[in-house]
C-alpha cells in the first residue's frame, strides 16, 4: 500500500493510509447551502485505547465537529452501546435508536513513543463504511491526529476542503487598555497548544500567514516609534526584517506564490499600494494618489488586488490588477468599508463594515454584487479566511478584544478560547 505523505508530515514523521474496507457506495452527504439546513447528528464514542488517550482523542474531533455548525455530536449519556469496538460491525439499531445519522468508532495504541491511531466512518442509515483511515506519528502529536480525522469526516460528508488541521497566529494583549503589551501568538484553530512567538517588548500588529510556507509578515513598532516590516519563520525561529520604510507602513500580506509582500506606505499624508520582491527586495508602487490606499490582499491566483481607499471621499472598497493601474470600486453600501481579505477560493471578498452603531463582518462577490452581514456587534474587525474558504475568523471588542469564529452562511458565531485578549487572528494554510 502507498503512504501519502505530506513534507510537513514527514517532518512529524506522520503517515496516513486509507482503512482497508472503505466504501464510497455510502449516501451520507450533507448539503452546506441549502435554506433549511439542519446540523447532522453523529455518534462519537471513546475511541479504544490505553488509558483516557481514546476519550481525549474522541473529545476533540466531537468539539472540531460541533464548532463547525454541521454536526451535532450526541451526548454519550444517551448512547445503548457504551463499549464499541472498531473490529466487528455496529450494532446499526441501537444507533438508530439515538436519531444517529453517522456514527465514528477508532482505537489508539502507543507503541514506545508512537501513536497509532485508526477510525472509520458509518452510515447509520445503509450500514455501510462511508471512509476510513489510519495514522502513525509521534505519540506527542495525538491533537493533531484528531483535526485530521475530524477534516476526514467533515469533507467526506460535505464535499468540502478540510480546515481543523491548521493554525491561527494573532496578537496577544496583555495589561490595561492604555498600555497593553502586545505579542505575537500562536495556537491550533480551537485555541489549544499557545505559544509566543515574541516577546513584548517591540509592539507588533497585522501578522498574516504565507500561502506556501510556515512564515508569517508582520509589522512592528520599537519602542522608538520605527516600525518595520518583519519575516518569521515559525518553524526554525528566524526573523528577518524585509525593510524600514520612512514614514508609516501598513498591513503587508504575502502573494499567492509567497514570493512579494504587498502594503501600504504612508508618505506626505497619504498613503499608497507598494509590492516588495522577498529575493531582490525591489519595491514597485502600484498606486499614486492623494488618498489613503490601504490593506490590500491577492486574489489566489495572483492577478488581483482588494484593497479599502478614501479617495470617493469615504473608506470603500476597490479592485484592481496586481500591476496597478485603474481600480474599480466595489463597495456601494451604508458605512465605511475597511479590511478587505481575498477568500482562498476566490469566490468571496471578506471586510469590516461599519456604520454609526455597529461593526459588521461581511461578504461580497469580487465584483460587489451578493453582499451580506454574516455577523454584527459593537466592535467586530479584522477577518481571515479558513484553508477551505467556508469559515472565517475575526476579532470582537467589548472592553477587551476577543476572537471568534464564523461561516459564509452567518449559521456559526463561536468564541474562539485564548488565555487573555486576542486580536488580528490569521489562519494559516492545512498543515498536512
Amino acid at each position: 500500500m502507498t503512504l501519502s505523505i505530506s513534507r510537513r508530515s514527514v517532518a512529524l514523521g506522520l503517515a496516513a493510509t486509507p482503512l482497508v474496507g472503505a466504501t464510497a457506495r455510502a449516501e451520507l452527504v450533507v448539503s452546506l447551502d441549502r435554506a433549511n439546513f439542519q446540523p447532522l447528528p453523529i455518534a462519537i464514542p471513546d475511541l479504544q485505547g490505553e488509558g483516557d488517550l481514546g476519550a481525549r482523542v474522541a473529545a476533540v474531533i466531537a468539539n472540531d465537529l460541533q464548532r463547525s455548525g454541521v454536526f451535532a455530536p450526541i451526548d454519550k449519556r444517551a448512547f445503548i452501546d457504551k463499549a464499541v469496538s472498531p473490529d466487528v460491525m455496529p450494532q446499526f439499531d441501537s444507533w438508530r435508536a439515538i436519531n444517529a445519522q453517522a456514527l465514528v468508532t477508532g482505537r489508539v495504541q502507543r507503541d514506545s513513543a508512537r501513536m497509532h491511531a485508526e477510525f472509520r466512518l458509518w452510515d447509520v442509515s445503509s450500514g455501510e463504511q462511508a471512509t476510513g483511515q489510519q495514522y502513525t506519528t509521534d505519540a506527542n502529536n495525538w491533537r493533531r491526529v484528531a483535526h485530521l480525522i475530524a477534516d476526514a469526516i467533515y469533507s467526506r460528508i460535505t464535499g468540502a476542503g478540510g480546515f481543523f488541521d491548521s493554525r491561527v497566529v494573532y496578537v496577544d494583549e496583555t495589561g490595561p487598555k492604555q498600555a497593553r503589551r502586545k505579542r505575537l501568538a500562536l495556537m491550533d484553530q480551537d485555541g489549544a497548544n499557545v505559544r509566543y512567538l515574541t516577546e513584548g517588548n517591540e509592539l507588533v500588529v497585522t501578522p498574516r500567514f504565507s500561502p506556501t510556507s510556515q512564515e508569517v509578515t508582520y509589522m512592528a513598532f520599537a519602542p522608538n516609534g520605527d516600525a518595520s516590516v518583519r519575516l518569521l519563520n515559525i518553524e526554525t525561529g528566524q526573523r528577518e526584517i524585509v525593510g524600514n520604510f520612512p514614514g508609516m507602513t501598513f498591513s503587508p500580506r504575502f502573494s499567492p506564490d509567497g514570493e512579494r509582500v504587498v502594503m501600504s506606505l504612508e508618505q506626505s499624508g497619504n498613503a499608497n499600494i507598494y509590492t516588495m520582491d522577498l529575493r531582490s527586495r525591489a519595491t514597485t508602487r502600484l498606486t499614486d494618489t492623494s488618498a489613503i490606499d490601504t490593506s490590500p490582499s491577492y486574489s489566489p491566483d495572483g492577478t488581483q488586488i482588494v484593497f479599502e481607499s478614501d479617495r470617493g471621499g469615504a473608506q470603500q472598497l476597490y479592485v484592481m490588477g496586481a500591476n496597478g493601474g485603474p481600480a474599480k470600486r466595489i463597495s456601494f453600501g451604508q458605512g465605511h468599508y475597511s479590511t478587505p481579505v481575498w477568500s482562498p477560493k476566490g469566490d468571496y471578498i471578506a471586510f469590516t463594515r461599519q456604520t454609526a452603531n455597529s461593526f459588521g463582518i461581511g461578504v461580497m462577490k469580487p465584483d460587489g454584487s451578493g453582499e451580506r452581514i454574516l455577523t454584527e456587534g459593537f466592535h467586530n474587525e479584522g477577518p481571515t479566511w479558513a484553508p477551505n474558504g467556508r469559515y472565517l475568523m475575526f476579532f470582537r471588542d467589548q472592553g477587551g478584544a476577543k476572537i471568534f469564529m464564523a461561516d459564509v452562511t452567518g449559521r456559526v458565531d463561536v468564541a474562539v478560547p485564548t488565555p487573555s485578549f486576542g486580536s488580528d487572528p490569521a489562519w494559516s494554510p492545512l498543515l498536512a
